[in-house]
């Protein structure tokens, strides 16, 4: 026999009884029930339930084993009780009665447990990871996490891709992030960086003449950490394509993000539907250019209704440049109670408030409904026609009326707006407002003022709530949509022109397009988004030396500079360069949706803690005088 296991923890079934059988794990849990002992014996493969009684040899040893313990046992497979049968487990059909125990690995007193689901805090967990890892769910997301990646890579292989690796050690480059950079030894006072990712190596792969490059790649960014983003390195799928327009990077990459949510995403449905939303709809409809499309509200621009309307808040803001008076739709909101709610909700984001109407019934005297001959049903039905006419004759629903009862339902009761924005808009403009957004009784809007980059992203986070608490969400589904048409350009905080998204992508309208206002410039960018999430950013690379220089240029980077920073890139591109184009898809981001958790740490073998340190290895660590003296460098002491 084996010196440690004739079997894994997951192998014994009924079909193995009377066998003489050796396991080998972990003492995952020690049960006394009166004079037998229960041990749940745990490996990587599954659990094994070990059984003795105080006629077994090993009774006493076993008495005496602490939780997480390795040991060895030897024993008799015996097949449980019908009612005794466990079917949450593989071997629940059996169980093996010990005679003899080895302990292999004593175990000291657990700052956590492994067994159950207790929430520790999160420093205990990181400094003690190899023990968090024991725990089932993180072991579960741990081999989820490599069967994605195997599946990623076949599914890339099967379609024609070829995987390559690119250096670790490599030059600095703007990818949007701080680098990690590492002192050179042999070159005193110069120092390479670690790739924020493979950026210029897979374009000059496709420079080099491979057509179709993939690579599961490591990337290192010096970033301020939060729940969906490791602060120092994470693992992405790396792709490049020659001869490829966006539209065919989206056909060779759906596939395979839709083909591995479909296999590892359970009974959640995965929406076949990947729309294409451009940048600027994305910001306006759900606050963001990560849309959660479960949640079906889209916001729109209302500010006609409000120019020189009664509502003297919005209407003088209106007077402003560049000022809007934006609706958040909610559907089912429709009580002061939740206006009061939401409300709030918006100035803790740091808003003064969300205005708002709702809208309920009001009903016609009894005598009147249903009565056709009723002076007061007679008027409704009028206006009935009458709305018809208008709504028609306008053709956006900006519909006038002249009386203030306006009848919406068969019986000739009607919609009444409530709020201090009603009252103050008035029933002609809260009746075309009513239309316009498509709501109804028990339904309600919030409106946000001003100028678009001041509310736009507590505007994106008020719609999630609102959908949230009024239960829009669609839930056990992924929904996709490709962002396109980002903006080339941003302005910085000081006021400078800067690259809003990947610098290394190609202008729309190429070296013409940089000759106007490089805010209004266009470039072949596009990301991915899944449930509020951003998966995937890509481009088409902007692969003319000219166009390189240009768009740089706008940037602040002089064409000296360019040369030197990316000096091989350039000098690839002027000896014939592919059209191309590809993306980067975030692995752990994938497998974070797919274990349906909101911490990415959860998915990460070895993670930092949320002040970029490694608590278990202790890094990072002050370097010895011997390896300062090496690099030729020195620490500035804290001030």
């Amino acid at each position: 026999m084996h010196a440690y296991r004739s079997h894994t923890c997951a192998d014994l079934n009924k079909s193995n009884a009377g066998e003489t059988v050796r396991l080998s794990g972990w003492v995952h849990r020690v049960r006394d029930h009166g004079g037998v002992l229960f041990i749940d014996l745990r490996d990587h493969y599954g659990m094994t339930q070990i059984i003795a009684d105080s006629d077994s040899p090993a009774f006493a040893a076993i008495e005496r084993l602490k939780a997480e313990t390795v040991i060895r046992v030897d024993g008799r497979v015996k097949a449980r009780d019908a009612s005794l049968v466990n079917a949450k487990i593989p071997t629940g059909e059996i169980e093996v009665y010990v005679t003899e125990v080895e302990v292999l690995g004593p175990a000291e007193e657990l700052p956590l447990p492994v067994f159950g689901d207790q929430d520790y805090p999160e420093e205990t967990r990181l400094t003690y990871r190899f023990l968090d890892l024991r725990r089932e769910g993180l072991h579960r997301n741990m081999m989820l996490r490599s069967r994605v990646v195997k599946s990623l890579r076949d599914r890339m292989w099967s379609r024609g891709f070829t995987e390559f690796q690119t250096p670790i050690i490599t030059a600095s480059s703007p990818e949007g992030a701080r680098d990690f950079l590492v002192p050179s030894r042999l070159h005193p006072g110069k120092f390479y960086a670690l790739p924020q990712a493979p950026q210029q190596f897979k374009q000059l792969i496709m420079v080099a003449g491979f057509d179709r490059y993939f690579q599961i790649a490591p990337c290192f960014r010096d970033e301020d950490p939060r729940a969906d983003r490791s602060p120092t390195d994470f693992y992405q799928l790396d792709v490049e394509m020659s001869f490829v327009t966006q539209a065919d990077v989206f056909a060779a990459v759906q596939p395979v993000i839709q083909g591995v949510f479909e296999e590892f995403g359970g009974d959640r449905r995965v929406n076949p539907d990947w729309p294409l939303i451009s940048y600027a709809d994305s910001a306006l409809w759900y606050g963001t250019d990560k849309p959660d499309l479960r949640n079906p509200i889209r916001m729109q621009v209302v500010s006609d209704h409000f120019r020189g309307s009664g509502f003297a808040i919005f209407a003088k803001l209106l007077e402003q440049e560049g000022t809007e008076v934006r609706a958040i739709p909610a559907p089912g909101g429709g009580s002061r109670k939740f206006a009061d709610r939401m409300n709030a909700f918006a100035q803790q984001q740091g808003l003064p408030g969300m205005g708002y109407i709702f809208w309920r019934r009001k009903e016609l005297p009894q005598e009147a409904k249903n009565n056709p001959n009723h002076p007061l049903f007679q008027k409704a039905e009028q206006q009935v026609l009458t709305k018809q006419l208008d709504t028609t004759r306008s053709g956006v629903g900006f519909v006038r009326y002249s009386v203030d009862f306006m009848p919406d339902l068969p019986d000739g009761s009607h919609f009444e707006a409530a709020g201090p924005i009603a009252k103050a808009l008035g029933p002609e403009a809260t009746e075309a407002l009513r239309l316009e957004l498509g709501l109804g009784e028990g339904d309600a809007v919030f409106f946000v003022a001003g100028k678009p980059e001041s509310f736009e992203a507590v505007a994106g986070r008020a719609r999630m709530e609102i959908g949230r608490e009024l239960g829009l969400i669609e839930e056990g589904t992924f929904r996709f949509a490709w962002i396109v048409d980002f903006p080339m350009y941003e302005k910085t905080d000081e006021g400078k022109i800067d690259f809003s998204h990947n610098p290394f992508s190609m202008p729309q309208g190429g070296l013409e397009a940089l000759n106007g206002d490089p805010l209004k410039v266009k470039a072949y960018q596009y990301d991915l988004a899944c449930n509020g999430y951003e998966l995937v950013s890509g481009g088409i690379r902007n692969h003319t030396p000219e166009i390189m220089f240009k768009a740089f240029e706008l940037a602040g980077y002089g064409r000296d500079e360019v040369e030197k920073r990316f000096g091989g890139m350039v000098k690839a591109f002027k000896y014939g360069a592919p059209p191309h184009g590809g993306c980067a898809a975030g692995i752990d981001r994938i497998v974070m949706l797919l274990a349906d958790t909101a911490n990415i740490r959860e998915v990460i073998m070895f993670p930092m803690n949320q002040r970029a340190e490694d608590l278990m290895m202790g890094a990072p660590s002050e370097p010895t005088n011997e390896q300062m003296r090496d690099l030729k460098l020195r620490v500035i002491p804290k001030e």
